[in-house]
């Protein structure tokens, strides 16, 4: 009975791969309601999972839908996840670069959890883009440009699909144990040979602590080897947003902008260099220095930006219609001094209000909003400098000013 698994699970007992499967199965097929696996994802959350019960959970998960084979796609299919952060648009530069360096890229994304946007969000914000390829579109599109970035497919780990949803609006989306049977399925699932996962740390991550992130790291290392695939994993700072643009479309244009070579030598580019060069490394069977100039002349020559473009295409997206705010309102330094902090939380929250994400699971998102950075940690600043930009339609929120701001 239900009640008696949640309750198993709020004493901090280890639950069996039955209990585990007469729960989450039920919350799929209607059996068990929301509110009850909200009160089991909670428990989990509080008292964390066995390897065991991560093991039979990520099984469960797997079970629940197909599993996909690109056995035929010549090459080692090397996929990339990131476990998310504010202004994480990595996918939208690495997976093209991967793709114009010869690595077959097989990529299928999520939406936004919490205060982290999701890839497919900001996909969406290309007018046409299609995210819901079938299995043999995804087939055909990788064999024909060698590049796809789609959201999951309708049978790919429904299960996932349907906690994801509750977990982002029940605080449960900071449990290791959740975190790491949800990406862990996809990824095995998604037929990729070699995985890499990008694990964010800092105040505008899930995991805030470099502790939690390497149990982390240590599970999808152990899950990969159950399923006989090899999983390598990089943790990376996210204390401050990534590269200068927090929000869908604005996302997507600062993405654009790297690919072109316009914006060098912040965070985001060099995270995005770093996991290009590994995935490279990962599928040619090369070391990662020779890996990263590749990565280099890709952005020199623009196959890159034109692999991108192609992509894009392909997709039935318009990048020349990409839409931001029609208002805007400039946050101005109070002092002139050092930029010192630069929270990336508050700042996720603040593009939240905007109306860039979802606050309730029934919340529709406004692609074009969102935060433009005019200034970096470390950067001098004068009273009156422009800080930020906040790209909005409708109603300006509060500015938590002194919470997101600090010069010294």
């Amino acid at each position: 009975m239900i009640l008696d698994i949640i309750n198993k699970k709020r004493l901090g007992l280890e639950l069996s791969y039955q209990e585990l499967s007469q729960a989450f199965n039920g919350f799929l097929n209607g059996d068990v309601y929301d509110y009850q696996m909200s009160s089991l994802l909670m428990a989990i959350c509080i008292n964390g999972m066995t390897d065991d019960e991560i093991f039979s959970l990520t099984k469960i998960f797997i079970d629940s839908g197909d599993v996909l084979d690109f056995s035929d796609i010549p090459g080692i299919k090397v996929d990339k996840h990131s476990t998310g952060g504010i202004g994480d648009k990595t996918t939208l530069v690495i997976a093209p670069i991967v793709a114009s360096c010869g690595v077959p890229v097989i990529k299928m994304s999520g939406r936004g959890l919490g205060y982290t946007g999701g890839t497919i969000d900001k996909l969406e914000s290309i007018p046409g883009y299609r995210v819901d390829l079938s299995d043999e579109e995804i087939i055909k599109q990788v064999h024909d440009i060698n590049l796809v970035v789609t959201g999951q497919t309708a049978d790919l780990v429904p299960m996932d699909k349907a906690i994801y949803a509750l977990r982002d609006v029940t605080a449960t989306v900071s449990s290791i144990p959740l975190i790491a049977s949800s990406i862990m399925s996809k990824k095995i699932a998604g037929g990729s040979d070699k995985i890499l996962i990008d694990i964010k740390v800092g105040n505008g991550a899930l995991l805030t602590n470099e502790e939690d992130a390497k149990k982390l790291s240590d599970l999808m290392i152990k899950i990969g080897k159950v399923y006989h695939k090899e999983v390598r994993t990089m943790i990376s700072d996210m204390n401050v947003p990534l590269g200068n643009r927090i929000g869908n479309s604005l996302e997507v244009l600062e993405a654009i902008d790297v690919l072109k070579g316009e914006e060098k030598n912040n965070n985001f580019v060099d995270l995005c260099f770093d996991l290009s060069s590994e995935m490279i490394s990962m599928g040619l069977n090369i070391s990662k220095e020779d890996a990263l100039q590749l990565v280099n002349k890709s952005i020199e020559d623009q196959s890159a930006y034109a692999k991108f473009v192609e992509m894009v295409n392909y997709q039935n997206g318009d990048i020349s219609k990409i839409k931001v705010g029609k208002n805007q309102y400039q946050v101005l330094a109070k002092k002139s001094g050092v930029l010192t902090k630069l929270h990336a939380l508050e700042l996720g929250k603040l593009s939240l209000a905007l109306g860039s994400g979802k606050v309730y699971i029934d919340d529709k998102i406004d692609y074009s909003v969102g935060i433009y950075l005019k200034k970096q940690l470390g950067d001098l600043v004068k009273k009156g400098d422009v800080l930020a930009v906040l790209y909005y339609n409708d109603k300006l929120p509060k500015i938590e000013y002194n919470k997101i701001f600090t010069i010294d």
